[in-house]
C-alpha cells in the first residue's frame, strides 16, 4: 500500500480502512509525506459530499476521485488500500444483466484477479469465475486467520456440487444468496435444499432480499422474506435506494426489522 497517498472517504462504514492515512473530511495542518489524495465513494447519494471533499483537497494536492459510484471500472484489488484489511476482491464484474444493479453496467463481464490475501469475500458474483480460479480462491481462504465469510453473495443458479464440497470443506461463517426477483425462488429453492442436505444451517445461510422497489409492498415483502426462512435461512433484507439514496421511514424500520438474525427470531416467534 502506497504510504503516500491520502484515502478520503465521504462516510465510515465497516469496511472502510482506519489507518491513519484515512481521512473523512477536509484536509487539516498534519499532512507531512502525502503527495495525492484519493476519494473513494461507494454509494451514490454520498456523490455530493464527495465532489466537496474533492474541491477542498484539491486545494493543497492532486485530488482523484473513484469507487462504484462514480461508474468507473475498478482496478486490481489492493488489500487495505480503499477496504479494511480481511475484505478481499478477487474479481469484479458479471455476466448477469439484473436492472438493479450497476456492477455489469460498471465492471462488465468477469475479470479476474491475483488472488490477494483477506477472509471475507466482496467479488460481484465468484461463482462466474474460472473453476480454477474459484480453487485458488478456496485455497486462499483455508490460511487465513479468520474464518470464510461470502459477503458479495454466491448465484444459486450457478453453484455446484463440487462448489459445496469445497463449503463443506472451508466451514465458512456465513454465505450469503440472494432473492431479488421471481426468477430467483427456484434455484434458491434447489441451492439451499442441498446447502442443508450438506449440512448447513440457518446460522451460516443468509440470503439477500431486495424490499421496497417501485411496486413492491409491506406484505408482499413480508411474504418473501418469509419464504427464505421457510427454506432454512435467515434473511437479510436490503433496502431499494435510486440514485438520491431517499427510502421513506416506513420501509426503513421495516427494514430493520429483517437485517439482523436476532430481531428475526423475535418476529418468527410473534407469528408463530
Amino acid at each position: 500500500m502506497n504510504r503516500h497517498i491520502a484515502r478520503i472517504f465521504p462516510r465510515r462504514t465497516k469496511a472502510t480502512p482506519m489507518d491513519d492515512m484515512v481521512f473523512f473530511n477536509e484536509p487539516g495542518l498534519f499532512l507531512d509525506g502525502i503527495i495525492e489524495a484519493h476519494i473513494s465513494v461507494t454509494f451514490t447519494w454520498d456523490l455530493p459530499r464527495a465532489e466537496y471533499l474533492l474541491k477542498e483537497w484539491e486545494r493543497v494536492m492532486p485530488t482523484k476521485i473513484g469507487g462504484p459510484a462514480v461508474g468507473t471500472a475498478g482496478a486490481d484489488f489492493e488489500p487495505g488500500m480503499y477496504l479494511k484489511p480481511g475484505y478481499v476482491i478477487t474479481s469484479r464484474g458479471c455476466p448477469n444483466h439484473c436492472w438493479f444493479c450497476s456492477a455489469w453496467k460498471r465492471e462488465g463481464d468477469i475479470r479476474e484477479f491475483p488472488i490477494r490475501e483477506g477472509w471475507n469475500v466482496l467479488d460481484d458474483n465468484l461463482l462466474a469465475c474460472s473453476e480454477s480460479h474459484i480453487r485458488a480462491v478456496f485455497d486462499m481462504l483455508k490460511r487465513q486467520p479468520e474464518k470464510a465469510q461470502f459477503t458479495g453473495g454466491l448465484e444459486a443458479a450457478r453453484l455446484k456440487d463440487w462448489h459445496i464440497d469445497l463449503l463443506v470443506d472451508l466451514k465458512p461463517k456465513q454465505i450469503f444468496y440472494a432473492h431479488d426477483t421471481k426468477d430467483d425462488y427456484e434455484p434458491l429453492v434447489e441451492a439451499l435444499g442441498r446447502m442443508t442436505n450438506a449440512g448447513f444451517n440457518r446460522h451460516t445461510l443468509r440470503v439477500y432480499v431486495l424490499i421496497g422497489f417501485n411496486g413492491d409492498t409491506f406484505e408482499k415483502a413480508e411474504r418473501r422474506l418469509l419464504d427464505v426462512t421457510d427454506l432454512g435461512a435467515y434473511p437479510m433484507a436490503m433496502l431499494y435506494r435510486d440514485k438520491s439514496g431517499k427510502t421513506e421511514r416506513e420501509w426503513r424500520r421495516f427494514q430493520r426489522l429483517w437485517a439482523r438474525p436476532a430481531s428475526i427470531y423475535r418476529k418468527l416467534k410473534e407469528i408463530v
